[in-house]
């Protein structure tokens, strides 16, 4: 007789699998279905992963993150991505951070970045592009696809760019004038660009 697999989330024995990168990308998904569901439904297909999934995958994400017992978001990253791919020291202004890098395997060409600050304070958390990965050539409004670029290639191909307020915590807008055209805002989730307004 076969035997019936475990719903999303769980393991045979009915205890929760544990949460790791397959269920990471699940969740950037889901905050990127609002605007791409078209190209979130392709990657869902391409992870093998039931709607039910992701939406399980998001639940438990957001139990982690509100959870008065859990760890800081610095561990969770860790418990959930593993050790980082690299960590470089960086410089913000006056301030000192360390920037820890983890791949992403539906998106080969970025990295899932976190930058925190002393004692594993979290300041920002997105996708940016890989070390020694090319992106994209930027010179008009037409070359900003969904899911091709990030809000600091944006940000540097179309000078000077403002940030703006987004309408959730990982979302961001970036108001900017591409040469010659009129002025457009850009819309980015986990800093990867969704659509322009």
């Amino acid at each position: 007789m076969n035997a019936v697999p475990p719903p999303p989330g769980r393991s045979a024995g009915g205890p929760p699998a544990p949460f790791g990168v397959r269920d990471f990308q699940l969740v950037l998904l889901r905050r990127m279905a609002d605007f791409q569901p078209g190209l979130v439904e392709d990657a869902r297909r391409e992870l093998d992963a039931p709607l039910a999934e992701m939406r399980e995958a998001n639940r438990r994400w957001q139990a982690m993150v509100r959870s008065p017992r859990g760890r800081g978001a610095l561990a969770r990253y860790r418990s959930v991505l593993g050790e980082p791919e690299s960590r470089t020291p960086r410089t913000i202004g006056d301030l000192e951070c360390d920037a820890l890098l983890w791949p992403v395997p539906l998106w080969p060409d970025l990295r899932f970045e976190v930058l925190a600050g002393p004692g594993g304070a979290v300041w920002n958390e997105w996708l940016v592009r890989a070390p020694g990965a090319a992106g994209p050539a930027l010179r008009t409004a037409a070359d900003l696809r969904p899911w091709a670029c990030t809000v600091d290639e944006v940000a540097r191909a179309f000078p000077p760019a403002r940030p703006l307020e987004g309408s959730a915590p990982t979302r961001r807008r970036l108001a900017f004038t591409p040469p010659g055209e009129e002025p457009r805002v850009a819309e980015f989730t986990w800093g990867l660009l969704q659509r322009l307004d």
